[in-house]
């Protein structure tokens, strides 16, 4: 579930291994890539963990993070 702190949009998302995480993290670029949206994340082996907030709107959640947010809970798999 997202949790908004800090004017952020944030996630932690746990995967079996490294490369379901890295394959996660595949998908979720390419669909930031066409929405022209990219999140701020780190991973750590089976650990993604993603802040989403809008930086041209004064670094505060936007419905383009809550439309980025949504799309990246369809790539779950």
């Amino acid at each position: 579930m997202w949790q908004e702190t800090d004017n952020k949009l944030y996630r932690k998302f746990s995967f079996k291994n490294f490369s379901e995480a890295f394959a996660f993290m595949t998908r979720v670029a390419l669909a930031a890539e066409k929405q022209d949206h990219h999140p701020t994340w780190t991973n750590t082996w089976n650990t993604v963990e993603i802040w989403l907030c809008s930086h041209d709107a004064g670094n505060t959640v936007t419905e383009r993070d809550h439309k980025l947010a949504k799309t990246i809970d369809q790539l779950i798999n």
